[in-house]
């Protein structure tokens, strides 16, 4: 998502810096165990089918703070929205939410577009993953325990094949990596230069854009990105405004049953719904 202007200096010391000792004594060049990281990331991820029940906080400028219970399910998810900017639904609000809950029990073809959209987003995460590798150089930024920090910058060998691709390749920033468990803790990057589509014909993201992710053990064995902040700014086709600035909070994580139906889950997800305003 970033690039840094002057790096050449910094190239010929990318997989030369101090490594952290690998197999038998060996040294592992930092790229190296980026790659054997995220190759075991994906391998864990594709070999999870486990299902969970979360809360997740969305913060967007449009919409402002919207705070929904979720529910994975083999036909997809069901989500139930629990407050609007910190305050509980009002009796119109929690009614519009039940039908669009009811449209998705009942339509099979909401249900394929929503399951549709879950995998596309899975697909494209895991796409922007297995560029990490290849897309940047790493070196060595320090070592606290089982985690290794390891600052990173474009890669000018590596060509991006699309218009997110680009927009990734285009950061600067650090990462965090788990050594033992071989997992991704953290990553966090900015735009150190303006990113053009298309020389500026489909628009620009401006300089000084910052996302950052960290990922969680939040059940042993168990892993998902738990927070998400993503803050840029452009111009696109017609001088529209791109406004790319989301905040996503993960909590509260509880297994459900992995054969869980839609309708049972909304038949759950409305019971802990009752359970919470009883409370208040």
């Amino acid at each position: 998502m970033e690039r840094a202007i002057i790096w050449r200096s910094l190239i010929s010391l990318a997989l030369v810096c101090p490594a952290i000792p690998g197999q038998a004594g060996q040294q592992v060049p930092a790229n190296e165990l980026v790659r054997q990281v995220i190759a075991h990331e994906l391998q864990a991820e594709n070999q999870d089918h486990s299902h969970w029940m979360f809360r997740l906080q969305e913060t967007q400028p449009a919409t402002g703070t919207r705070t929904e219970e979720i529910i994975e399910t083999p036909q997809g998810w069901v989500r139930r929205l629990l407050a609007i900017n910190g305050r509980p639904l009002t009796s119109r609000e929690r009614a519009k939410d039940n039908q669009r809950i009811q449209k998705l029990l009942s339509d099979p073809d909401e249900q394929r577009k929503d399951w549709q959209a879950i995998r596309n987003d899975v697909s494209q995460a895991q796409d922007l993953m297995k560029m990490l590798p290849d897309a940047f150089l790493y070196t060595y930024a320090g070592r606290s325990g089982d985690l290794a920090k390891l600052n990173f910058w474009p890669n000018p060998k590596f060509h991006p094949n699309s218009r997110k691709a680009a927009v990734f390749h285009d950061m600067v920033g650090s990462l965090w990596l788990n050594l033992r468990k071989q997992r991704l803790v953290e990553i966090n990057g900015h735009l150190n230069q303006e990113v053009k589509f298309a020389a500026g014909l489909l628009g620009h993201l401006d300089k000084g854009g910052t996302f950052e992710v960290k990922q969680t053990e939040f059940s042993p064995g168990y892993w998902d990105v738990t927070y998400m902040n993503v803050q840029m700014n452009g111009k696109a086709l017609f001088f529209k405004t791109i406004a790319v600035r989301e905040k996503d909070i993960r909590s509260d994580y509880q297994r459900v049953p992995d054969h869980l139906t839609l309708a049972q889950a909304a038949n759950l997800l409305k019971k802990d719904t009752n359970t919470l305003a009883a409370r208040r």
